[in-house]
């Protein structure tokens, strides 16, 4: 010490005190300088930095477009949510299949402990920061750059929503340097509660209690724990939360829908989320240690079928109506009017495009939909066919699947039905099939079918009532028919009944007068009504309607027959049937609304005329004359019969003034329908089982709404309807002749076409009797061996190649237009003459022809003649 301090003092010594000042002063100055020099390098350096960052982000995001409020805001709602589907009355019914189930809430409908989870878990900072946090970027990019072991990441929820919503989910820089702009963008645009109720409608939340994928906070409530998202308690809001770090590692529920048995990470992510609301003051200790002894596993909601497992027919039925309504809605937002467009192929390209978006908006945008369908009467209907006994034995068939390989396989009978509201066309139930998972065809409203007589009224008797060309009254002889090919026109029974009114032609289903008159009528006429009946699009020909149509040859749908019977209930105004109400948005704003529209197809009068026929169906002789019995109540029914050649189809309509329903059983691929002898086995005819399984939905229908099946009131015969004394031969006013042939009845008419002409058809004849027949007398028969009688002319009739008077009814007193035999000769005079006590006897004459007038007796010798 001594030393340094010896040598320091010797310094001193050396040089003068203003020396060594300035020197200190020199070196400050250096280091100063030096100082400045670095400083100025470390702020240009800073500058290069943030300049070479700033460029590089900005390279980073070049590419992306300056967004307006509008778009960004079009953007963030633009997420999938659950259409809804509704029975009559607003009766819920269940969401339109989705892969994902999304139900949109607003802030206020969640739970405070909800939201309170969601901040303490995502973004502590939530409502301090402008989209992004500094800090937390930084971190996550110098891990990102030293490829560090654990990736904190750095967004918050504002970017976590511009991911799920505007950019993709993939990891590279420039998505996160977009994701970051546009994060600070929509901070500016939109409030911090607008900015989480996004989020929380968006985020998605794994799988609920059904395998379906759950996004938004209120599918994740009920479909986790079966309550809505404003009832979520803490440990159920803190289970919730933690799940969209990894939704799928964290969900309690597999694809399938059963509760995992291992839920240990979704649990152990509930403990991490409960700590952070701890820990940021969300809850209170107690509060903490309630929740973590909450048993979870025991608090979710049991698997709930949804609209597709429960009324697949109708969800499936649903989809297709609701894209062609919605397709036709979205066309003409966009000025689009298919009916002003005249090119088939513009057509067909604007009608996919649009059916194509509306398909995809009804998968995102969480419309509700309202049909017409009864959910009580469907159920009900359901589960009478169900338990109807009466089907008949499943056919074994041998086909070759996929592989290539042959299989047994069974085709059960099926049935198809529709219940039509009369007025509106609502289409309040339907039967589309036994069982959806043997078979989602569906034969109620797509399946077409022969229909079998079921047409007649349709196309004869009311076309023919409407022109005038018949009424009920008017003759229609069921005699041999050919069609224009001359193949025969067969009835049922291969037999003939003769003259008979319109009325029992259409009473007993006669095909021959069915045909025979359809095809006096006019073909335009008859196609007119047929597109106003809403059948043209079914016919085969484009160029006008079979001859056999009458009979049911062509395949039309249930529905469609149904809806024309419908025409006869409703005064002859038809109604196009339907069952899609109304289409809305989640926002209650109309999208699509039914509207009737009343088609006039016959008058008031050709519908109460074919309906009074009808009536009459089920009464005896009619084909369904039993079915009242049937029945539990009773209405004003009427109805008809069908079954297709084959015996392929059976069929049943029937309506009263409320409603239609009608009732179609067969086999799928067209196999004969087993009857009883001929390998059927219950016992009973195709046409009795179609009228009791009619009868049976009637019923289950009537238990459910009585208003509805059995309405008080009747069919009220219109202003214009008359009942005519006609002649029943000719179907004209009747005369003298008529009366004496006792061919006079009564009937209802048209007043345009009550028969204003008298009948012309009959004569005057002489005729005798041979054999307890008769025969128009010979000329040489003496008038005194000869009776008056009535006979038909000759040339009246079209179809007389045979014996008229077999085709007339038995209570007719008609001579036959047939001559009395005659052999050619005087009969030799009688041998066997023998008179005893004053009277006379002989034997027969060996010549059968001499009883046909008789004997002259004379006082002295009997001579025949």
């Amino acid at each position: 010490m001594a030393k340094d301090k010896f040598s320091f003092n010797k310094i001193l010594k050396r040089k003068e005190p203003q020396t060594i000042f300035k020197g200190v002063r020199i070196t400050s100055q250096v280091m100063w300088n030096l100082f400045l020099i670095f400083l100025t390098l470390g702020i240009m350096g800073a500058f290069f930095v943030g300049g070479a960052g700033a460029g590089y982000f900005a390279s980073l995001v070049r590419d992306e477009p300056v967004r307006s409020y509008e778009e960004m805001r079009e953007d963030i709602y633009d997420y999938e949510e659950a259409t809804e589907i509704y029975f009559a009355n607003d009766v819920y019914l269940g969401d339109l299949p989705s892969p994902l189930e999304r139900r949109e809430v607003s802030l206020e409908e969640v739970s405070q402990v909800a939201i309170d989870a969601v901040i303490a878990t995502e973004d502590e900072y939530f409502f301090e920061h402008e989209g992004i946090v500094p800090k937390a970027l930084l971190r996550a990019v110098y891990q990102d750059f030293s490829n560090a072991a654990t990736q904190t990441g750095g967004s918050t929820l504002t970017q976590q929503l511009i991911k799920n919503q505007v950019l993709s989910s993939e990891v590279t820089h420039d998505r996160k340097a977009a994701e970051i702009l546009l994060a600070m963008r929509l901070e500016n645009f939109f409030d911090k509660d607008e900015i989480l109720e996004a989020y929380l409608n968006v985020v998605p939340f794994g799988r609920n209690s059904s395998g379906t994928q759950i996004a938004g906070i209120q599918s994740a409530a009920q479909g986790i724990f079966g309550v809505d998202a404003a009832e979520l308690n803490l440990p159920q809001a803190a289970f919730i939360a933690g799940l969209p770090q990894s939704p799928f590692a964290y969900t309690p529920f597999t694809g399938q829908g059963e509760v995992k048995e291992n839920m240990d990470a979704g649990l152990n992510r509930m403990r991490t989320v409960l700590n952070r609301m701890l820990a940021g003051g969300f809850i209170t200790e107690d509060e903490y240690e309630e929740a973590l002894a909450y048993d979870i596993r025991d608090n979710l909601t049991p698997p709930v079928s949804g609209s597709y497992e429960d009324y697949p027919f109708i969800t499936d039925e649903v989809r297709k109506r609701a894209e062609e309504k919605l397709a036709i809605a979205l066309m003409e937002q966009d000025d689009i009017f298919i009916d002003e467009i005249d090119d088939d192929g513009q057509i067909r390209l604007l009608t996919h495009r649009y059916r194509e978006e509306a398909a995809r908006s009804l998968q995102r945008n969480g419309y509700k939909i309202y049909t017409t369908i009864d959910k009580d009467i469907f159920d009900a209907h359901t589960k009478a066919v169900e338990e109807f006994e009466y089907f008949e034995k499943d056919l074994e068939e041998t086909v070759v699947d996929e592989d290539g390989e042959t299989v047994d396989i069974k085709r059960p009978e099926e049935a198809g039905s529709v219940l039509l509201d009369n007025r509106s066309g609502a289409i309040i139930s339907f039967i589309a099939g036994r069982d959806h998972t043997n078979s989602s065809y569906n034969r109620a409203l797509f399946a077409t079918r022969p229909t079998g007589s079921t047409m007649k009224p349709l196309l004869t008797f009311a076309v023919g009532f409407e022109s005038g060309d018949l009424q009920p009254g008017f003759v229609t002889p069921d005699v041999p028919t050919y069609y224009s090919n001359e193949d025969e026109v067969n009835n049922f029974d291969r037999n003939h009944l003769g003259i008979m009114t319109a009325r029992e032609a259409l009473v007993r289903s006669r095909n021959t007068p069915a045909v025979r008159e359809f095809m006096k009528m006019d073909s335009d006429f008859a196609q007119e009504k047929m597109k106003q009946l809403g059948l043209w699009g079914y016919m085969e020909k484009e160029d006008g309607i079979l001859e056999s149509s009458p009979l049911g040859s062509q395949s039309i749908t249930v529905e469609a027959t149904t809806s024309a019977y419908t025409t006869f209930a409703n005064e002859g105004k038809r109604v196009e049937p339907y069952m899609i109400e109304r289409i809305e948005t989640s926002d209650g704003e109309v999208v699509f609304e039914h509207e009737t529209v009343e088609v006039e197809v016959f008058s008031p009068q050709t519908a109460y005329l074919i309906t009074d026929v009808l009536r009459g169906v089920l009464e005896s002789p009619g084909t369904a004359r039993n079915l009242p019995d049937y029945l539990d109540f009773s209405a004003d029914w009427a109805g008809k019969t069908g079954t297709s050649q084959g015996v392929r189809d059976s069929w049943f309509i029937g309506y009263n003034p409320n409603i239609t329903l009608s009732v179609w059983i067969g086999y799928d691929h067209y196999q004969p329908i087993p009857r009883p002898g001929h390998g059927g086995i219950t016992g009973l005819n195709y046409s009795t089982r179609s009228q009791m399984l009619w009868a049976e939905l009637a019923n289950a229908a009537y238990e459910i709404n009585p208003d509805l099946m059995a309405p008080e009131e009747s069919f009220e015969a219109p202003s214009g309807i008359v009942r005519e004394t006609i002649c029943g031969i000719s179907g004209k006013l009747p005369s003298d002749l008529c009366r004496e042939a006792g061919l006079v009845t009564t009937d209802l008419f048209n007043t345009e076409f009550v028969p204003t002409e008298e009948d012309d058809s009959l004569q005057r004849v002489r005729y005798v009797r041979v054999n307890n027949g008769l025969y128009k007398a010979l000329d040489s028969t003496p008038s005194e061996f000869t009776k008056s009688g009535v006979a038909v002319k000759e040339e009246y009739f079209d179809f007389a190649d045979e014996d008229i008077s077999d085709f007339l009814p038995d209570s007719a007193i008609i001579i036959p237009d047939i001559e009395a035999p005659d052999n050619g000769k005087t009969p030799d005079a009688l041998s066997s003459v023998r008179a005893s006590g004053g009277a006379v006897t002989w034997d027969e004459h060996p010549e059968g022809d001499v009883t046909v007038t008789g004997y002259t007796v004379l006082r002295e010798h009997l001579s025949p003649v």
